[in-house]
């Protein structure tokens, strides 16, 4: 921070150092120019080349988020219909009592196993997570019931775990400048940031003479950007292509078979249904053009140049894993990085999707333990299984929290939920059948929201509780996934109107409920013993009130980090932490599933809703909802300057929209049995035929006629997953009319 006066009276101007807290794929240092209790500028990374993370636009706009004229600045009690969004302000005392009395009169009437509680990535940082700090003051109070999973990288998580071991399978982004070629499937880090310097990093991959090909339905920002082809794809069928260079390799001899004998097991498992052995289809390129779309001289051309070319890295990320056989795809190109010998090599890649690194990782953020769940003591072990359906006998999948509600023990799920604490999500929003989600929350007894924004999903709340923003808040941040570096948020602005943040109003709370010290102690106090007694944090940061002066800690690497090199270079020193020791293209811990839905070995299934569907006949385009560049999700969707950059509207490629009578600019439903969005048509031949695109997180807003005016990408999503635990975010089918 600067030296000059901090007072929020001030009439000086003061650089504070900090950052955002977005569950985006960046963590962009910032320095926040504050005049008097309000940003006036954003600046970036001052750093030089190449240790300079670059501030994207998000970022840029982050003061027109925190001084938004809509923002929540005061509790407030519903007086309306649930949905019409009509409150009335009143008091924290007020707001606080409520909350506490209908936690006590639910735990009464119906048991812990009433309140549910719902948390998410609207806010990653350390100490002031809300779900954190709710989690253990509900533990305490007596149990609850929440969600399992990660919307965006769950069928992920599940693949690299099968295949790894691990979820650590990424290489610190300098190592693309040794790839002499990289396959960006499904990949477009310029739109959804997948490491604040991962565009800068492939860009001079790009310039040092890298081979950079993009498959994708679409093409992408990156595509356009960096990619010297692109190679369209229909969605949900790139395990079927996979799986045809794999036929490729094998037949003409180009995989590295010295590699698979000594670090993989259960090739031949995979090689024998590759061929066709198990079930008389021989998965050739022929094949998979018919599925895929791409032709077969395309496959056979990628498969051998990708065999031939060493290193390169084949860099899958989490789109296609969003999809009703996501951890296939994952698997698939984990299996295609061994088949080639790229694993735990320098310019290589190991696939899997997550690319997180094991140095200042986010899922290693230090916080407070929110201690045991009462309500989960007696559930099964879940330790080290694969089996999802294990993991929700005590908790909700999070893409059916809604149905879970209206469903309740009678539909199989493990209680019947009556009220629910929401906190650092848009749910409603954000997973899969929007409409259902809205038909749920009417149905509760209570919701309580802690929010920012009146969202869509706070429109259905009991009591609104405005919280600060990150600004507003000093903690701690690491990055995902690229790293290495931490980072420390300097609180910019004392809180605005009467906002708290979100472990301010459960200590408070807690007071209610008569838990004594709960928080016993400061904001400063906390953040110094998270960095004194959390071992990487200790070992890298010596000083403080260096770091938190400078706001960032950078971690000087001798070398790129490369996942799985200590295991190529000494197997029996380093085995891979499965239980064979090695890559398991096989994996005994699926096949004891004994669910042919969830393979022992990676292969393409069909699934509803794909390609194949006789639904087809009614809804014959495939729906995908990627991120777009100008919000995090459905954070930051208010800030005028971000929605000029970019006007929200569905792809659709000339082809399909002219048997329509469809106009660039005209109004169109895009509709199924799910809903109906109402949204500008922007003709494009950056998306192949057949498919649409519609960003996720545009805020939800039926009519009357329950037309969604918004149009929420997830109004037409289904609210299912995959064995592995996707969100089947990207496999739906829709049709689109002029309106």
């Amino acid at each position: 921070m600067s030296t000059a006066d901090s007072s929020p009276d001030s009439d000086e101007v003061r650089i504070v150092r900090a950052t955002s807290t977005f569950d985006c794929g960046g963590r962009c240092p910032l320095r926040l120019h504050v005049k008097g209790n309000r940003i006036i500028r954003v600046e970036g990374d001052e750093g030089p080349e190449p240790e300079q993370l670059r501030t994207c636009l998000r970022c840029r706009a982050y003061r027109q988020m925190v001084h938004h004229p809509e923002r929540l600045m005061y509790p407030q009690k519903r007086v309306g219909a649930k949905g019409e969004g009509k409150f009335k302000r009143i008091s924290w005392d007020e707001a606080l009592d409520l909350l506490a009395g209908e936690l006590l009169r639910v735990k009464e009437q119906y048991g812990n196993q009433g309140i549910f509680l719902a948390t998410g990535g609207g806010y990653l940082a350390s100490l002031h997570n809300g779900g954190l700090a709710a989690s253990r003051l509900l533990a305490q109070f007596g149990g609850y019931v929440t969600h399992y999973g990660n919307i965006s990288s769950e069928g992920a998580v599940w693949a690299s775990l099968t295949q790894y071991g691990s979820v650590m399978v990424g290489h610190s982004r300098e190592d693309m400048l040794n790839s002499r070629m990289i396959i960006l499937w499904g990949w477009d880090p310029a739109r959804m940031i997948s490491g604040t310097n991962t565009m800068y990093h492939l860009i001079k991959a790009r310039e040092k003479g890298a081979r950079i090909i993009a498959v994708d339905p679409r093409y992408h920002d990156t595509a356009a950007t960096v990619a010297q082809e692109w190679i369209p794809i229909r969605p949900g069928t790139d395990t079927a292509m996979m799986i045809a260079m794999a036929n490729v390799m094998i037949k003409e001899g180009l995989q590295d078979q010295a590699f698979l004998d000594k670090y993989t097991v259960g090739f031949d498992r995979f090689k024998a249904y590759v061929l066709g052995k198990e079930d008389g289809q021989d998965k050739t390129p022929a094949w998979a053009a018919e599925i895929s779309g791409v032709p077969a001289a395309t496959i056979e051309r990628l498969a051998r140049e990708y065999a031939a070319t060493k290193p390169a890295a084949l860099m899958d990320c989490q789109g296609p894993a969003r999809s009703a056989m996501g951890e296939q795809y994952n698997r698939c190109a984990a299996t295609l990085c061994a088949m080639t010998g790229n694993v735990g090599r320098p310019g290589g890649s190991a696939g899997g999707g997550l690319m997180g690194l094991p140095v200042a990782h986010m899922f290693r953020m230090p916080a407070i333990p929110p201690g045991k769940n009462p309500f989960e003591q007696d559930g099964p072990n879940v330790k080290g299984t694969l089996d999802i359906r294990l993991r929700v006998v005590k908790r909700v999948h999070i893409n059916k929290i809604f149905e879970a509600i209206l469903r309740g023990t009678a539909g199989g799920y493990p209680a019947d939920i009556k009220m629910m604490w929401s906190m650092c999500n848009n749910y409603l929003n954000q997973t899969g059948n929007s409409n259902q989600a809205a038909r749920a929350l009417k149905t509760l007894e209570f919701l309580a929201v802690n929010e920012l924004f009146m969202t869509p999903q706070a429109r259905y709340a009991d009591l609104l509780l405005p919280v600060t923003s990150a600004a507003e808040r000093s903690d701690l941040t690491r990055p995902w996934p690229s790293g290495p570096y931490f980072t420390f948020i300097n609180r910019a602005i004392e809180p605005l109107g009467e906002c708290k943040s979100d472990l301010d109003i459960v200590s408070e709370l807690a007071a209610r409920l008569g838990f004594k010290d709960f928080n016993p102690f400061t904001e400063d106090q906390w953040l110094r013993m998270f960095v004194e007694k959390t071992p990487d944090l200790a070992a890298q940061i010596k000083d403080f009130d260096r770091f938190r002066r400078e706001g960032i800690h950078r971690i000087s690497l001798p070398e790129p980090i490369v996942a799985f090199k200590e295991q190529i270079e000494d197997i029996e020193k380093n085995p891979f932490p499965t239980p064979s020791g090695k890559i398991e293209i096989y994996s005994q811990r699926a096949a004891e599933l004994n669910n042919p839905l969830c393979p022992p070995i990676p292969q393409y299934l069909a699934t509803p809703e794909d390609r194949n569907d006789p639904l087809r006949e009614k809804y014959p385009l495939q729906l995908l909802t990627p991120h777009p560049r100008n919000r995090v999700h459905s954070e930051l969707y208010k800030v005028d300057w971000l929605r000029e950059v970019e006007p929200h509207r569905v792809w659709i490629n000339p082809v399909d929209a002219r048997p329509r009578g469809i106009g660039d600019g005209d109004e169109v439903y895009v509709f199924n049995d799910r809903g109906r969005v109402a949204i500008p048509a922007w003709l494009t031949e950056r998306i192949m035929p057949g498919v649409v695109s519609i960003f996720e997180g545009a805020w939800y807003a039926p009519d009357e006629e329950g037309i969604d005016r918004g149009a929420c990408a997830n109004t037409l999503t289904k609210d299912a997953y995959s064995p592995g635990g996707a969100s089947v975010m990207n496999t739906a089918l829709v049709e689109v009319r002029k309106a």
